[in-house]
Parts: C-alpha cells; structure tokens; sequence
C-alpha cells in the first residue's frame, strides 16, 4: 500500500504531518514523501529531521490550484491535512477559513483528478458533525466535497474518502501544552471553560496508524471514524496538576460541551466494524461498493436506531490515573 508509493501531504508541516512522515519512514520504503505547505521556515526545520532521498519539500497553499497541479504529477497517494483550526480564530476570521477549508479542499480535489492520484484521505475533525462553529461548519462542507467528488471521477480511478478524529493529544495549539506552559510558568489555578465538559482523545500514533489502515478498507465515499475513549475536562486538570484549583471561565465562542463523531441523524448511514464505525455516503455514488465490507475484507453491520457516537455517551471514559500515564508519553 505504501512501498514504493508516491505520497503528498498538505499542511505536511503541522503535527500529524511531522509525525505521519517519521512512522512511513519507520516502517515502510516510500518512493517519495511531498510535504507540500506555505511556511519556508517549518519546511527548512523539518528538513533538517527528514532529509533521506525520498523526501521532497513543496511551498504552496492549498488556495493556489495551478501549485497543487504541479505537485501532485506522478502522485499515488494524498493525505489532505491542511486547514485552519483554531475555533476562535475562525469565529473572527469566518472567510479565511472557508478559503483555506473549503476552497483549498475543492483544490485538492481537482488536482487529484487532473493528476490521476489513487487514494485521497481528507482529514476531518469531530467539530464537524452537528457544526456549531464555523471551523466545524467549513470542515463539514470539506467532508461533502470529499464523499462527492468520487462522482466527479469519471473513466479515472481517483478515491475520496475522509477519517474523522476527536482532539490528538499534544498537537500545536492544543489543551496539553497548553496548560504545561500554564504550570511550567507557576500559574495557581487551571483554566477550565465548564466542568461538564468532556473530549474524545486520542494518541498522534493511534491517528497516524488508523489513516495508514483506511488506505487499505477503503472503497472511496465512506467517512472513518475509530473507537477511542473520552476524558473530562476536569479530570485531564486534575491529571497534570492534582493540587492546583480548577478556575471555570465559560464556554469560548464555538465551542461545545461535548464532542459528537457519529451523528443521530446519520445512524441510518452508520455501519459499527471491530475498532471504527463508517458512515457511508448518502448520496448515489457512480460505481458500486459494498460498504458492510471493506476492501480490507473487515465486515461491519448497521447500528441501532438514532444511534450516536459522542464523548459524552462514550462508554469508555479514561481515569485521571490513566490520563497522566499517557501524558507522560507525550514529546513535547
């Protein structure tokens, strides 16, 4: 799936890319890995760590078509990460988030098709199901894109499909290091925006290999979506500083109580497999797939009426114990 394969990943500087591209040198042999983004500086640091024979660095945006063009000629396989995350900084800045998260993924697309690329994996977030901020509502409308660009293929054999994750711990701009730098700086209490407040999590490694395994189970269309646990916001204070007081101060703009990855109104589109569920795609797709089974050869079957996936309802929530033991793995 991946040997000798050509793959490009935008926002290829950013946390899962860094990452995404030592686990590919770690265990497979790659013909060439293209870390395609906008910033020289990242690019020039992230050189100096993966500099071998099959790395390639591209500066370009995923705004710019023609760029994308070039970069995807003779590409076999696409992991697109590039966006803009932040959910306040997109609440204020509601237009250069669509540019880059809906304009860029319709870029992505066309140059796929334009190049013949394979497989495309879009990466999605949980804000985007039942979106109630505009990061989340971009990174839906990227999500529909993505499902139905496998009609706009045509003869070719271009794939789409999308894995959706809740929050990756450790990566830029996340709570982790946030609060790290909270203590590390001597702060007397932890900021916490509600103390009903709970969040899927999730190892980078576990993100990285679950993109790796869906390559292989897709058929093109389909949303991926793993089992992972939840955690309170509460609970994750309490791990990282067990004698410092929790300080609630409200829900930012955009931001929700609970996270939801499968959504109720999906459920009649919902398959359950072994460690992931599947949302199969709600529209006609031109060529015919069997979503129950996975190219993979995995099997799955419907889940219940109204079912929903949220990390409220999880029913595996890790203790403050096991919340800092994982911390504690953390390369930050």
């Amino acid at each position: 799936m991946i040997d000798n394969k050509s793959i490009l990943v935008t926002g290829g500087t950013g946390s899962f890319g860094k990452s995404f591209t030592r686990y590919l040198l770690e265990h497979y042999k790659p013909k060439k890995i293209i870390i395609f983004s906008r910033d020289e500086l990242k690019q020039f640091e992230m050189s100096q760590a993966f500099n071998g024979a099959c790395m390639r660095y591209f500066i370009g945006d995923v705004r710019d078509l023609e760029r994308l063009k070039k970069a995807m000629k003779d590409v076999d396989i696409v992991i697109h990460a590039a966006a803009l995350k932040q959910v306040p900084t997109a609440e204020y800045n509601p237009m250069e988030c669509i540019k880059t998260n809906v304009m860029g993924a319709n870029n992505v697309i066309d140059a796929a098709i334009y190049n013949g690329v394979k497989k495309v994996i879009a990466l999605s977030t949980d804000k985007a199901a039942n979106p109630v901020n505009l990061y989340g509502a971009t990174k839906l409308c990227s999500d529909k894109l993505f499902v139905a660009a496998n009609n706009m293929v045509g003869s070719g054999e271009t794939r789409f499909s999308v894995v959706r994750y809740g929050n990756v711990i450790g990566s830029r701009g996340s709570v982790v290091p946030f609060f790290r730098k909270l203590i590390q700086e001597g702060a007397t209490e932890l900021p916490i925006t509600h103390e009903d407040m709970t969040r899927f999590w999730l190892k980078l490694d576990d993100a990285i290999a679950f993109v790796i395994r869906n390559l292989a189970r897709m058929h093109g269309g389909e949303t991926f979506i793993p089992k992972i646990p939840s955690i309170r916001m509460t609970d994750l204070a309490k791990a990282m500083a067990p004698d410092l007081p929790i300080k609630i101060i409200g829900i930012r703009p955009g931001e929700k109580l609970h996270e939801v990855m499968c959504p109720a109104d999906d459920a009649y589109h919902t398959l359950e497999f072994d460690d992931h569920y599947v949302i199969t795609p709600s529209i006609s797709i031109a060529f015919k797939a069997d979503y129950r089974a996975n190219a993979a050869g995995e099997t799955g079957h419907p889940v219940p009426h109204m079912f929903e996936y949220n990390s409220h309802n999880n029913p595996h929530f890790l203790t403050v114990e096991e919340i800092a033991e994982l911390n504690r793995t953390l390369k930050l």
